[in-house]
């Protein structure tokens, strides 16, 4: 009942989407199947899918969801065709692909606090020995399958078999330790194709059973996803991917002779990261993009990886998609990398650099050269014609949407505190909106662009990514720093209803962060903006951070969903400790003067509202 009365609010407010978004290794631990990682087709996993679209959510926003390394868990790290192979290990013991035994010893054997943290190098190994059994134990019947698999993705499998093969030829997962012979075995060497070919033909030969060993772990991993996308849909749930802006080390090898040498992506110095991010990401090659009609290798190159990733879900987020449009580089392999970043520049809007002018679209009479050169005014106008040359990556990845009949909305765009112009030319082309995430809204700004009051109907709004603090622990600060009043006054011009004693309603915010979290989780019901995001801390109430850009360390990316997550919510959420969707929508309709009997009906599925 309580779906049906949060689908109702969301419709009568005008919200079209409202999603959950969770990185898989966060899913919860179920004691009977956990290995101490999350993993979508576990136990833990299916009963947060469950209980996501018991709340009302319409789905389900993941993150990249490709192979990581032992020691970089990050999933904006990972391989952008190949999913990872930390598998729920209970679907692998239930078709018989590992023994009981097997199964019950990985399962005793996951470190005793991996319930809250991800235990990601534990998880590794274990799955290396179960995908190993696995494979000694596939029934005949498989090989039809693999075989069918294989054919349909042999356009990076090859490579990415070949990677598996020759870091088990030299013991080395790096390939920049390689000899050269194979760490330049894609790439484009006038009169060397005939020794490549020859060469990658002995290496297949030779490992044929650890490529066979391969594939058929990315077909089990691709069979979990597609079971789990299966619940999902019986469950009336969305699933969207998310595909990231990097490309992993393994694929610079697979794929390098498309990319653009010496320069990597990054970001430039924002208000998000003062800083700026040295990312090392490859960046492609413009000279081999080519057209729609006669797409280059590099376009052909967006194609597979789209088109693969619109196969697998509902919908997609765009991961920074400046570097899509216009990406900020700077010279690789440099002695001080965030130097380097600092000093670097967008790829085709730097007529005034020399090793890029060639490059450029926007011509030096619209540069605005009194601006710093990361400023989103940096470019200030350009015609039709040059915002076609700089939509040429992103209009490829509408149009393979389109063709596999999505709609454009169904395309989630990472538009954080930085906005160039022809970012924003590019995607008002297609009517895509921006990121607004609220806690970082200035109040002495009218014109700020995380304010929900200057969002447009088709932006995104939120409270908080998977690189901010929760919410909760975002109040906690703001009382402590004495801004929540001032925070309570401008929730209260947003949601207070007519004729209500503003003041009262403001203090009573104010005296306590938990009501000035709710508060800012209501707003986000309030509109101009159609479409909502939740972060799951934000959901449940937890104060403890998932990632801090720019940071390496065991913690990040390894927070994950209590086991006792239901129990938890329910309790926290009676308390107004952790989100109440029908109390926030209560609120978001009484502040808008909408359906009063949706509004008392909400109000005693929620309780009262503890801010009046």
């Amino acid at each position: 009942m309580t779906r049906e009365m949060v689908r109702d609010a969301l419709q009568a407010l005008g919200v079209r989407r409202l999603m959950l978004a969770v990185h898989e290794s966060a899913l919860p631990a179920d004691a009977r199947d956990d290995l101490g990682r999350g993993a979508p087709l576990s136990l833990g996993g299916l009963a947060f899918l469950e209980f996501a679209a018991q709340l009302g959510f319409h789905g389900l926003q993941l993150g990249p969801q490709g192979e990581t390394s032992d020691h970089d868990p990050s999933p904006y790290d990972s391989t952008i065709f190949a999913r990872s192979t930390l598998l729920a290990a209970g679907p692998l013991a239930a078709a018989g692909f590992v023994s009981e035994a097997t199964f019950a010893e990985a399962v005793a054997r996951r470190p005793p606090a991996s319930g809250l943290r991800a235990a990601h190098r534990h998880v590794h190994a274990v799955s290396r020995r179960l995908l190993e059994e696995a494979f000694s134990r596939r029934p005949p019947e498989t090989a039809e399958r693999l075989r069918g698999f294989t054919a349909a993705n042999a356009d990076w499998l090859e490579r990415d078999g070949l990677y598996a093969a020759l870091a088990a030829e030299h013991a080395e997962p790096d390939w920049l330790r390689w000899p050269e012979e194979d760490r330049q075995l894609w790439e484009r060497i006038p009169g060397a194709e005939r020794a490549q070919e020859a060469r990658r033909a002995r290496i297949a030969s030779k490992h044929a059973e650890l490529i066979e060993r391969h594939r058929f772990a990315q077909l089990l991993a691709h069979e979990q996803h597609a079971a789990f996308q299966a619940q999902a849909r019986r469950l009336g749930m969305l699933l969207s991917g998310d595909v990231q802006i990097g490309v992993s080390h393994r694929e610079v090898w697979s794929w390098g002779s498309l990319f653009l040498s010496p320069w990597r992506m990054g970001a430039p110095p924002s208000r998000t990261n003062p800083e700026g991010q040295p990312w090392n990401y490859a960046v492609l090659d413009p000279a081999l993009y080519g057209s729609s009609e006669r797409p280059g290798p590099a376009l052909a190159l967006l194609r597979l990886r789209v088109g693969k990733l619109l196969g697998e879900f509902d919908g997609l987020r765009i991961d920074h998609p400046h570097g899509l449009i216009d990406p900020w580089v700077y010279p690789g392999g440099q002695a001080d990398p965030q130097l380097a970043v600092q000093q670097g520049a967008r790829l085709f809007s730097s007529p005034d650099v020399p090793e890029l002018a060639d490059l450029a679209i926007a011509t030096r009479e619209q540069i605005d050269f009194g601006q710093p050169r990361h400023a989103d005014g940096w470019v200030r106008d350009l015609t039709v014609d040059q915002v076609v040359r700089y939509a040429v990556l992103f209009d490829e990845l509408v149009a393979a949407a389109r063709q596999q009949g999505r709609e454009v909305s169904d395309l989630v765009c990472e538009v954080l505190s930085t906005q160039p112009h022809p970012v924003g030319r590019v995607l008002a082309r297609h009517g895509l909106g921006r990121f607004r995430v609220t806690q970082k809204a200035a109040l002495d700004d009218p014109r700020d662009v995380y304010r929900s009051e200057n969002a447009a109907p088709q932006d995104w709004i939120m409270v908080g990514t998977h690189d901010t603090e929760p919410i909760w622990r975002v109040a906690e600060r703001w009382q402590a720093e004495g801004t929540a009043p001032a925070q309570a006054a401008y929730l209260a011009g947003r949601l207070a209803p007519r004729g209500a004693d503003r003041a009262r309603w403001a203090a009573a915010v104010a005296s306590d962060p938990a009501r000035l979290a709710q508060a800012r989780l209501a707003e986000l019901f309030l509109g101009p903006a159609r479409n909502v995001m939740i972060f799951f801390t934000d959901l449940l109430g937890m104060r403890e951070v998932y990632n801090r850009p720019g940071t390496i360390a065991e913690e990040n990316w390894s927070l994950r969903i209590p086991p006792d997550f239901r129990a938890r919510h329910a309790e926290d959420a009676r308390r107004g400790r952790a989100l109440d969707l029908p109390r926030v929508l209560a609120m978001a309709l009484r502040a808008r003067g909408l359906r009063p009997d949706l509004l008392r009906a909400l109000e005693q599925a929620a309780g009262p509202d503890p801010s009046r």
